[in-house]
């Protein structure tokens, strides 16, 4: 193919698998969604077969445009020492024909064929044993995750392309076991951080497989580009990024569709107990169950004290997230506090959940969700509000652009028109009209049924109809949501709604992810060495929840 694809390469190209640990020639076949920034650009079927004469890899795909390359058919050959023995490619790309056989023989490759209408013979001397990895096949990484099956990390491997292109260069940088989650089930996955090096840079590849070396997903994060098995490719499949010793995979019935969710149970529950449960429900910067923000899982950590401290802890994937259907860009914080009514009623129909005694925490804008679902859900008993906003939507919009643009040190007139800007998008969006002048990138980002529930959304107007027991959070040295935030809510709550009971608390040296911090500020993420959500928050709202449902009971 093109030497000017060879960019491409790392994430278009095919590796054969390797030497055959099986004798019998049973075809293994499987197809690839291949997508690009999240969306489907197409897909590959791969057929494997390995008997005693080595492994052969074939397959056939199509990638809709901006790559717009049509594989016919592709097929690679290795013996069983690895060394390969034949590429066969036939394809177009972008409309140019390209049919090749490569045979390779003491260190050399020989390409005979046609490229782009062209007459093609040419020889280049190659390494012995080159993993074989031509444009626009990503089965062939199926060879690297088989060889590199026994590999340690460190170890370096040779690259074929194709005729006229220099070898490339990849380092094996690190191997991990990882969880993977099909529906409620789960199993072990390999992921390989390979590290390529060519004339276009380095370029670090994730690769997954499973513990027999099949290949699961390549992921390329430079290019947005992600190769998906699918059957891990549905909604029905994640990765699982945080587990307790007591999680449970569930799935919830809800509006339509269902919620993938983990329940924390105490690891020393009597089988027949009725506990007290705890919905955590995270902000709009994650939308995975674990609640991951920066790296930390808020969500997931915080479930695992709930669950030491005797409570049964539920966590789930929003809606158009993880393993959750729905769709997420038609969503409006309406939308996902019915969501988790609708895990409220699944909890109260399980025979181990004390149905009295109910409660749900949410984390920044999560925090205004559960306090909508405890506006309109009676069954919900208490309300643990951490980090929460105390302003509309549309002021605290425009309370977080001036933050970043003060951390930015933007000059003075660049600050005033950028707020300006954002005065405006916000009043069109709310109301409909205003459009005039604002970029048709920026409106179609902006004007989304999500945003304008968030500009619209006031808690004081919210916590009026709330009547359950009221904890709030808030981390002394969090930068995203002052800590002046808690006292405002607060008050609101003591003098707006029908609580009986407001409880602040303000925790010292505590950032916006709940971690120890020593700035708070956004810029310190990255350099934070203690990543676990502080004692302080979990074992306050731990002692308040076994206060507060004691008085209920």
């Amino acid at each position: 193919m093109h030497a000017r694809y060879s960019i491409w390469t790392l994430a278009l190209v095919l590796a054969v698998p390797m030497a055959a640990r099986e004798q019998a020639a049973v075809p293994r076949q499987a197809g690839y969604t291949v997508f690009l920034r999240g969306t489907p650009v197409g897909r590959e079927d791969v057929t494997v077969v390995q008997d005693a004469s080595g492994i052969t890899i074939t397959g056939r795909g199509r990638l809709s445009a901006p790559l717009n390359v049509l594989t016919r058919r592709v097929e690679v050959k290795y013996r069983p020492d690895w060394t390969p023995e034949f590429l066969t490619v036939d394809a177009s790309v972008e409309g140019g024909d390209t049919t090749l056989k490569t045979s390779f023989l003491d260190e050399t490759a020989l390409a005979e064929g046609t490229v782009g209408g062209q007459r093609l013979a040419h020889t280049d001397v190659v390494s012995r044993q080159p993993f074989v990895l031509p444009n626009a096949f990503f089965g062939s990484y199926e060879a690297i995750a088989r060889r590199l099956s026994a590999a340690e990390a460190g170890s370096e491997y040779r690259v074929y392309v194709g005729p006229r292109l220099p070898e490339l260069t990849f380092r094996l940088s690190s191997v991990s076991t990882e969880r993977m989650q099909t529906g409620t089930s789960t199993f072990n996955v390999r992921r390989y951080v390979l590290v390529f090096a060519g004339a276009g840079g380095v370029i670090p590849v994730n690769l997954y497989a499973d513990e027999q070396g099949t290949l699961l997903r390549v992921n390329v994060p430079s290019q947005a580009l992600d190769v998906v098995r699918d059957d891990l490719a549905a909604s029905t499949a994640r990765t699982l990024v945080y587990a307790n010793p007591g999680d449970e995979a569930v799935t919830i019935p809800a509006a339509g569709f269902n919620l993938g969710a983990t329940l924390t149970r105490p690891r020393n529950a009597p089988d027949a107990a009725r506990l007290p449960v705890v919905i955590l429900v995270g902000g709009a910067a994650s939308g995975d169950r674990d609640g991951v923000v920066a790296g930390v899982p808020i969500l997931g950590q915080i479930a695992g004290t709930l669950a030491d401290g005797g409570f049964l802890a539920l966590r789930y994937d929003k809606r158009g997230y993880g393993q959750s259907g729905g769709r997420a860009e038609s969503a409006t914080v309406g939308d996902f506090a019915d969501d988790t009514r609708a895990v409220v009623r699944w909890l109260r129909n399980r025979r181990d959940v004390d149905g009295d005694r109910l409660a749900v925490l949410g984390h920044h804008e999560g925090a205004w969700v559960a306090l909508l679902a405890a506006s309109r859900e009676r069954r919900i008993t208490a309300v643990v509000s951490i980090a929460a906003p105390s302003t509309t939507g549309a002021r605290w919009v425009l309370e977080q652009q001036r933050q970043t643009l003060e951390a930015m040190k933007a000059a003075p007139d660049d600050r005033e028109a950028k707020v300006e800007l954002q005065n405006r998008i916000n009043a069109a969006v709310l109301t409909g009209r205003g459009w005039d002048g604002i970029a048709p990138e920026i409106r179609r980002q902006a004007d989304t049924p999500w945003f304008q529930s968030l500009l619209a959304f006031d808690p004081a107007k919210v916590i009026e109809d709330v009547r359950q027991p009221l904890l709030f959070v808030h981390g002394q040295l969090d930068r995203e949501v002052p800590v002046a935030h808690v006292d405002r809510i607060a008050t609101l709550a003591r003098e707006e709604s029908d609580s009986r009971s407001v409880t602040v608390l303000s925790v010292r040296g505590v950032n916006h992810l709940l971690v120890p911090a020593v700035t708070g500020e956004i810029t310190e993420y990255a350099t934070l060495q203690d990543r676990a959500v502080s004692g302080d928050v979990t074992s306050a709202v731990s002692e308040w929840l076994t206060r507060t449902f004691a008085a209920i009971r």
